[in-house]
């Protein structure tokens, strides 16, 4: 099929790559000429495992092409994605402005298209519920040409964002017209031939869906945090518990980790999207509320504990921090528990060393727009090693493979004084503890931060 994708951030990207490595022909539209310059060279601009290869195979077969040109991505395709950012306004609503221009824009350039072929718009990005009849109206406005509004909802996680779009646990498609469905359903034929669903449903639905999902799963890792305190409070161990509780049939294993609280492009601008829709529909959502809340409290649940460790005497003291992204194997910085964390410590006049394996590039821009003449309290340590020497302790941030199995001893020799904040619970208290570091986790019994 001929497949426009319009916006080449992190959902748009990864889709087109991937209908362009399906056997469809893709142009990939982006208003940005140094970002369509470096896909062109087969460049990307975010780390995601996979990715760069399936870019650079699309460029060089010919089936993946980049532009900032709407007229060349949109009048020859037959379906077109808006895979634009909608990021959130500061009452937790969805900015739609971004995607009334390329929605707007679309409606001009099929003017330029065949009159007698129907175009399918998709809906990609994660938008208001109830957006598609917008959308509809402003490319209504711009053109006369037939055209139907899909809703198709993206469940990509970060760092696994091309593994899931092969492999779908299933494929949400919300419309009304049946042969719009049944023209999407082909196009994600090749990717549910192990039999996983394509779900057809209206187009409200599909947009309630993708919020409906991530506001969930966020309640569920919130849970297990609060049960944490608990933990903390009678003596109990969170992970001898979610032992217990993943066991069970109907809860199952995922997303029962406590730890700092949850971050990224997706569960916290979801969430709080949702408590907006709520609110404006005069139908509160008194849960989703409540997750939103808590996690935020999460967030700097270790420095707490830490300021208590150290009777308030964190200034003058260095903390090494593993870890920056807001979850392995990806760069992404947005909402991320460390870079809060960082900040408290610089506030309370500590000096943080840091280290992440592939979001340096990305903290090293944020600290310094962020602290200013502060920046001077932090150091980008080129190693895991190196952020650790002559630490106070050492906060594990980011669950990453290669932080999981360390030379302790290297580590040992080289802090001041050998102490964890394992914010991830990551690591065996006991084999640390037999090792000569004093150990603190989320929730963890003895070990427990208090």
């Amino acid at each position: 099929m001929r497949v426009a994708v319009i916006g080449t951030g992190y959902v748009g990207l990864v889709a087109g790559a991937c209908f362009a490595d399906s056997g469809n022909s893709v142009v990939c539209m982006d208003i940005d000429p140094k970002k369509v310059e470096m896909l062109k060279r087969g460049e990307i601009p975010i780390y995601e495992p996979g990715l760069e290869d399936l870019v650079k195979r699309g460029n060089r077969e010919g089936r993946l092409s980049f532009t900032t040109s709407f007229d060349e991505a949109v009048p020859s395709a037959e379906i077109i994605f808006l895979a634009v950012g909608t990021p959130p306004l500061p009452d937790g609503s969805p900015n739609t402005k971004y995607l009334e221009s390329a929605a707007r824009e679309i409606g001009r350039s099929l003017e330029k298209a065949p009159a007698s072929e129907s175009k399918i718009i998709v809906n990609k990005s994660t938008v208001p519920i109830g957006s598609h009849r917008v959308v509809a109206e402003w490319i209504s406005a711009e053109t006369s040409r037939p055209f139907e509004v899909v809703s198709n909802p993206e469940f990509l996680k970060e760092g696994s964002a091309v593994d899931d779009f092969f492999k779908p646990d299933r494929v949400v498609i919300g419309t009304e017209n049946l042969e719009a469905f049944k023209k999407m359903a082909d196009l994600y034929a090749p990717f549910v031939r192990q039999g996983n669903p394509i779900i057809h449903m209206d187009t409200v639905s599909a947009e309630i869906t993708k919020y409906a999902c991530n506001a969930f799963l966020a309640t569920r890792i919130t849970f297990m945090n609060e049960l944490s305190r608990l933990c903390e409070a009678t003596g109990g161990d969170i992970e001898e518990v979610r032992k217990g509780m993943a066991t069970d049939i109907r809860i199952g294993k995922h997303f029962l980790y406590a730890g700092l609280g949850y971050g990224g492009s997706c569960f916290p601008k979801d969430v709080k999207a949702l408590i907006s829709t709520g609110d404006r529909y005069e139908t509160p959502l008194e849960i989703v509320a409540a997750v939103d809340a808590a996690n935020t409290k999460q967030k700097l649940r270790l420095i707490e504990a830490m300021t208590r460790y150290y009777g308030g005497a964190l200034s003058g003291r260095t903390f090494a921090m593993w870890g920056l992204a807001f979850k392995p194997n990806t760069d992404d910085l947005r909402e991320a528990p460390a870079l809060e964390m960082v900040n408290a410590l610089i506030e309370a006049g500590a000096s943080v060393r840091v280290f992440d394996p592939v979001a340096m590039p990305n903290a090293k821009k944020y600290f310094r727009e962020k602290l200013g003449s502060r920046l001077t309290s932090v150091h980008f340590s080129t190693s895991s090693y190196d952020a650790v020497a002559d630490a106070d302790a050492m906060i594990l941030a980011t669950e990453w493979n290669e932080f999981r199995h360390p030379d302790w001893k290297q580590v040992h020799l080289a802090m001041k004084h050998p102490l964890i904040f394992d914010g991830r619970n990551i690591f065996d208290p006991d084999k640390l503890t037999a090792l000569g570091f004093k150990y603190f986790g989320i929730g963890r019994g003895k070990h427990a931060v208090t």
